[in-house]
């Protein structure tokens, strides 16, 4: 099983270094237009993905770096937490600071009049939550994308994942930026979910006492809540500070996300909606 994740984690980045390599040398032939990138670090209270609490009580670092060209873009994530939650009954265990995640993403995107149209893969690299895990297990989806280029710029977007955890992953955001000045603006955005489990046993339906059951997981998700106010302290450097609140949008969606979470003396304890924020600082270039 080692050898196994290890070839395919160097087989992703063989692929992202080809595209890299790729959209570099694309200038040579077309010196019109050049590849555009960004590098961002943002430092979070908590890593919520989907509606999951994948962290609790301490500081996450989460970095990233695109390069596009022409609608093409590939990026680099990656998740760092600097006091892993434990679970577990040993009153004397903890971990220290756990890089626990390493996500590639290749997508292209093309705006034809009122649509703006995508699609793209992402290579989720999962270092175990727990570091006392046997084994860890990568995921991989694919998805497509069709947004609005009109008030509200919502956006439609399917993911399939095709690896371990399968699903259908359907999500709905619209946002709206307010300018205040050329270096202030305020940026409202809402997103709600639908998940469409097709294996019970990686996505199943929790019951009232948080439980997993035997059926698979079909209902409306999570939905998301975001205030930021991006600040341009240059032409090249945007800070942003962040919050947002994620919430069960069904009492299947509450269920599991307490069955999934971190805390609680039982499943039923747990929390099922998180306020977290932090600030995310930009470089493009």
């Amino acid at each position: 099983m080692k050898i196994f994740l290890r070839n395919r984690t160097l087989w992703v980045i063989s692929l992202l270094v080809s595209f890299l390599l790729a959209v570099s040398a694309v200038p040579l032939f077309a010196q019109e237009e050049k590849p555009t990138g960004d590098a961002t670090v943002a430092v979070l209270s908590q890593y919520v993905w989907r509606g999951y609490e994948l962290s609790r009580n301490s500081i996450v670092v989460q970095p990233s770096m695109t390069i596009g060209y022409k609608g093409f873009s590939a990026n680099v994530w990656g998740n760092l937490d600097t006091h892993p939650y434990y679970s577990g009954t040993d009153p004397g265990k903890s971990y220290s600071s756990t890089w626990n995640e390493t996500d590639v993403t290749l997508s292209y995107s093309k705006t034809l009049g009122l649509f703006t149209l995508g699609g793209g893969y992402i290579y989720y690299g999962l270092g175990a939550l727990n570091p006392d895990a046997a084994k860890r297990l990568d995921s991989q989806e694919i998805f497509a994308s069709v947004g609005l280029n009109t008030i509200l710029s919502p956006t439609f977007t399917v993911y399939k994942e095709i690896d371990h955890y399968r699903n259908w992953y359907f999500l709905l955001g619209v946002s709206h930026a307010f300018e205040f000045s050329k270096m202030i603006s305020l940026k409202l955005a809402a997103s709600a979910s639908y998940l469409l489990s097709t294996d019970e046993t990686t996505y199943p339906k929790y019951d009232e006492n948080a439980l997993s059951t035997s059926d698979k997981f079909s209902n409306f998700h999570d939905g998301n809540l975001t205030v930021s106010l991006p600040i341009k302290a240059t032409s090249y450097v945007t800070l942003t500070p962040t919050i947002s609140y994620v919430f069960p949008l069904s009492d299947d969606a509450k269920n599991e996300m307490k069955g999934l979470g971190l805390s609680g003396k039982t499943p039923a304890d747990r929390d099922s909606s998180f306020i977290y924020g932090g600030l995310t600082a930009s470089l493009t270039f």
